[in-house]
């Protein structure tokens, strides 16, 4: 019993320490940190699309079809497009790479080839530019169905 007095009155203090409270408030500091790195700054372009998804209807299976993406750099820096990375290989992408000045626009023309596809299909394109965020995603659909269908 006297032992196991002690080993309680030995364990309270790191019992006390173990309830620290863990919702500790962020210093203004760590706040505007974690706010800049969300959030578009003076100093990162901005990537402005004027739609980000774009449907296509019915089109037949084996018809390639193509849509263009218009965007604009609405910030303040040059906006530079590292890469457009593709869902799948039925699309492709065609995209400027040289840098885009602020107020000026360009385009990422999209690509589907719908041979061997079947149904509504869903597709992406991430955009990787040096935006804040780092990347956009563009979709594109489309309901394919064979010549019977149509």
């Amino acid at each position: 019993m006297k032992h196991l007095k002690l080993l309680i009155l030995l364990s309270l203090p790191l019992w006390l320490l173990s309830c620290q409270d863990n919702n500790k408030k962020l210093s203004p500091d760590l706040i505007n940190i974690s706010k800049s790195a969300q959030t578009p700054s003076d100093k990162a372009p901005v990537l402005t699309f004027e739609k980000t998804e774009f449907d296509f209807g019915k089109i037949l299976q084996g018809e390639v079809v193509s849509y263009t993406f218009h965007f604009t750099n609405t910030g303040n820096v040059p906006l530079i497009i590292a890469s457009v990375e593709k869902s799948c290989g039925c699309t492709a992408s065609e995209y400027p790479h040289e840098p885009i000045a602020p107020g000026q626009g360009g385009d990422i023309k999209i690509t589907y080839d719908s041979k061997g596809h079947f149904g509504f299909q869903t597709k992406t394109v991430t955009v990787n530019a040096n935006t804040m965020p780092t990347q956009t995603v563009l979709r594109i659909k489309a309901e394919v169905r064979t010549p019977n269908q149509i």
